[in-house]
């Protein structure tokens, strides 16, 4: 989806001009967020009463699984159905993480959030990589594969990550135990508990203050990450007129990168703590986006800029999961998880919306000074989770499990 349904979609616009075709990519990415954002958190008390994590796990991938699928029977001139299945594969992969993400804390104990976070996206990174890599090398040599052309190579490559999705999913279904039920409830009585539930939980939030401030700061900054990840091959074919082959090498040169450095962005969060090493990340990010506004033209320069995103994106990634994962009660983890993605699901909502609101509201800039927007939200994000307290945003989340026991 980030290497190569940007590339695809460019395909398919040849007749819309680089600000249309940005804006409804990024009003796509803006509405299946907010979809996914408004459902996540009752869809995580359901989860947490009736004891169907793995359920509404296997639902959204499915969805995502079908949605991709039908990418490969779009051609050119099919922007809009493209868009639309795009949207809904997002809201799938997105979905179908809240529930992933909730399962962390039934896998890891407290001491071990940082490194089982990380290797997690680890493994994503490099599971993601080889499959990209084979994709990369059917679309560049489709003769080796017995494929007609470049186009018959990316239509296959898009039934091969369904395939591939399908089959990794599961491992986790047979492999990963399923949480008690909190009430055993059967799915009606659990969507009423689970309405009620996510009213008293909104309640209860206020109580995390710490939690709830770490919220906003995340909200922000992985916003920005999000939009980076979503945007950048875009960006660069669109906007700098890059050739396609160089954005695709320099995205999978991202994903190999991201691999060793999620793993040591885990010891690094267990030496020094998740907040700082999380810090750093971001103030490459921030430079990063000041770079490819100011001097990024040529796709060495895109390259430079896919090494340095690499190095700190699954760590910011993962560490934010697992910093997240230590303030939250445990007795609420899927509800809690369904916040948090929530909020990052949002978090692929103001970026866009950015970015393709600057060239249309400020006159005289373009589409390459909407990326300089971003960093107000690296700084802002930053600035927040700065501010807190891991410790007491830990005591705060085990009052709460305390207080729920008796």
């Amino acid at each position: 989806m980030a290497g190569f349904f940007p590339v695809f979609y460019n395909s398919l616009t040849g007749d819309l001009n680089a600000k249309d075709a940005q804006f409804w990519f990024n009003i796509t990415l803006a509405l299946s967020s907010i979809l996914v954002a408004i459902s996540a958190p009752l869809l995580g008390a359901i989860a947490d009463h009736g004891g169907k994590r793995k359920k509404f796990l296997l639902t959204f991938a499915c969805l995502g699984i079908v949605m991709t699928a039908g990418l490969a029977w779009v051609h050119a001139g099919m922007w809009s159905v493209g868009l639309i299945l795009y949207g809904l594969g997002t809201v799938g992969f997105a979905g179908a993480n809240i529930f992933y993400d909730s399962l962390l804390v039934e896998v890891a104990e407290d001491d071990e959030l940082d490194l089982v976070s990380s290797f997690g996206y680890a493994m994503g990174y490099i599971g993601g990589g080889l499959l990209f890599s084979v994709n990369v090398l059917m679309v560049t040599k489709p003769g080796w594969f017995g494929l007609a052309d470049a186009n018959a190579a990316v239509a296959f490559s898009f039934l091969s990550v369904s395939v591939w999705w399908a089959v990794f999913t599961i491992p986790l279904l047979r492999g990963v135990k399923e949480p008690v039920a909190l009430h055993g409830a059967k799915a009606g009585r659990a969507i009423q508990e689970g309405v009620a539930h996510l009213l008293d939980t909104l309640r209860e939030i206020k109580k995390l203050k710490i939690l709830l401030l770490f919220l906003i700061g995340y909200w922000l900054y992985i916003d920005a990450v999000n939009t980076v990840i979503k945007v950048a091959v875009f960006f660069g074919g669109k906007v700098l007129n890059l050739p396609q082959q160089d954005l695709v090498l320099a995205l999978l040169l991202t994903q190999f990168i991201a691999f060793p450095a999620a793993l040591a962005f885990g010891k690094l969060g267990s030496k020094i703590g998740p907040r700082p090493a999380i810090l750093i990340g971001l103030v490459v990010y921030l430079a990063s986006i000041i770079y490819a506004w100011r001097w990024l033209d040529t796709s060495f320069d895109f390259y430079k800029l896919a090494i340095a995103i690499g190095l700190v994106q699954g760590g910011v990634q993962s560490l934010s999961r697992s910093l997240f994962a230590r303030m939250v009660p445990r007795s609420k983890a899927a509800e809690f998880f369904g916040f948090f993605n929530m909020v990052g699901k949002f978090a692929a909502f103001l970026g866009p919306l950015f970015m393709a609101g600057v060239p249309l509201l400020i006159a005289g800039t373009g589409e390459r000074d909407a990326i300089l927007s971003l960093s107000i939200l690296f700084i802002a994000g930053g600035f927040l989770l700065w501010k807190v307290d891991v410790k007491k945003g830990m005591a705060e989340a085990a009052a709460m499990d305390k207080a729920n026991k008796k």
